[in-house]
C-alpha cells in the first residue's frame, strides 16, 4: 500500500511523473481522466484550514471521487476512539484519507493500521503537499511549458527564513535533495532543525545549511521562502517568537541578497509586517498566489498516483 506521508514517500522518477500529471491536469482541467471515479475519500482535519480543505475537495470531485469532510469533533476519535481502531473502521468504508493534524506520529498510526492510502495534508512536523507545490511552481517558471520540470529545479538555492525547526522548514530539508535544490535555513539560535529532522534527512541524503545569520541565508537564493511565526497551537508563544524572528523578516532589503530574479514564497495565510513587509508581498517576483492555485493541480496529481497503487 503506497502512502503520502512526507516527502520521500516518491522517488525521483515518481517526483516526475507526480510534476508531468499536475501541469496535464493544470491544462486540461475539467477534460482529463477521472481515476477516484466510484471512490470516497475521508477528510479528518483536527486543524482548520483554507487552501487545503478547498483545494482537496475540489480536487477529489474534479478526479471523479466523492469527498467527504470529518473534523475530529464530528467522529469518535474525538471522544477517544483510537486511531488504530478508527484506521480499521475507515478502511471498510472508504478507499483512502486525507489528514490534518498536529503529530506526525498520528498519520503514520492511521496509515498502519488502516487497509487504504493515506495523504499528510499537514502535521506540526510536515507538510509534504506544500513543498511539491512550491517546487512545481517555480519549476513552472523556470522550465516554461514544455521543458523538464524536476530538471529545472537541479542546482537551485531555497532560502527559509524565521521558524527553521518546523514543518516547513523540516519540509525543505527533506525536498531539497529529492528535487536536486540546495536549502539554506537563517533563524535563530533555539529555533534551529531538531534531532528528528537531522537524523530523518541522514536517512535519505538530505543536506542542509543552517544559519543565524538572515542575509547569510539568502545570499545568492533563487527562492526566498518564509511562513508564519506561530502557527496553530503556538499562540501563547506568539510575543516571544515574533521578539526572536524579527531580524529574520523578510524585507526588500533582505530579498535583495538574493538573486536579481529570485522568487517569494511563502505557504499561507501571510502576515504583513510580522514575518514579510508589504512591499515584499506586493513584488511583481512574489508567487505566492500561483502557489495556492497549484494545491490543486499538484494534489490531484498524487491522489492519482496513490489510486494506481492501491491494490
Amino acid at each position: 500500500m503506497k502512502h503520502f506521508l512526507k516527502e520521500t514517500d516518491f522517488n525521483r522518477d515518481e517526483v516526475a511523473q507526480v510534476f508531468a500529471l499536475a501541469r496535464r491536469y493544470k491544462r486540461e482541467r475539467g477534460q482529463h481522466e477521472k481515476p477516484l471515479a466510484g471512490q470516497t475519500w475521508a477528510m479528518i482535519f483536527a486543524k482548520s484550514s483554507t487552501r487545503t480543505r478547498v483545494s482537496f475537495e475540489v480536487g477529489i470531485h474534479e478526479l471523479g471521487g466523492n469527498p467527504l469532510f470529518l473534523n475530529t469533533n464530528d467522529i469518535q476519535i474525538g471522544r477517544g476512539e483510537t486511531i488504530s481502531d478508527t484506521a480499521k473502521v475507515l478502511s471498510r468504508f472508504v478507499h483512502g484519507l486525507i489528514v490534518r493534524t498536529f503529530a506526525q506520529t498520528d498519520i503514520e498510526e492511521l496509515a498502519a493500521h488502516g487497509g487504504l492510502p493515506v495523504v499528510n495534508a499537514l502535521t506540526d512536523f510536515l507538510h509534504p503537499c506544500q513543498i511539491y507545490t512550491d517546487a512545481f511552481t517555480a519549476a513552472e517558471r523556470w522550465a516554461g511549458p514544455q521543458g523538464d520540470l524536476l530538471a529545472s529545479l537541479k542546482g537551485r538555492k531555497v532560502a527559509f527564513l524565521g521558524d527553521t525547526c518546523f514543518n516547513m522548514a523540516n519540509s525543505w530539508i527533506l525536498g531539497a535533495n529529492l528535487f536536486g535544490m540546495n536549502v539554506s535555513l537563517g533563524g535563530p539560535a533555539g529555533y534551529e532543525p531538531t534531532k528528528e529532522i537531522r537524523e530523518l534527512a541522514a536517512k535519505t541524503g538530505g543536506t542542509f545549511h543552517y544559519t543565524a545569520d538572515p542575509y547569510e541565508a539568502v545570499a545568492g537564493a533563487d527562492i526566498v521562502y518564509t511562513d508564519v511565526w506561530a502557527s496553530m497551537g503556538q499562540e501563547g508563544e506568539a510575543a516571544e517568537r515574533q521578539r526572536r524572528m524579527m531580524p529574520f523578516q523578510v524585507t526588500k532589503q533582505l530579498f535583495a541578497a538574493a538573486k536579481l530574479d529570485a522568487l517569494f514564497m511563502h505557504c499561507l495565510p501571510a502576515h504583513a509586517g510580522e514575518e514579510v513587509t508589504q512591499e515584499v508581498l506586493d513584488d511583481p517576483r512574489c508567487v505566492i498566489f500561483d502557489e495556492a492555485e497549484n494545491r490543486l493541480h499538484v494534489q490531484k496529481a498524487i491522489l492519482a498516483m496513490l489510486a494506481r497503487n492501491r491494490a
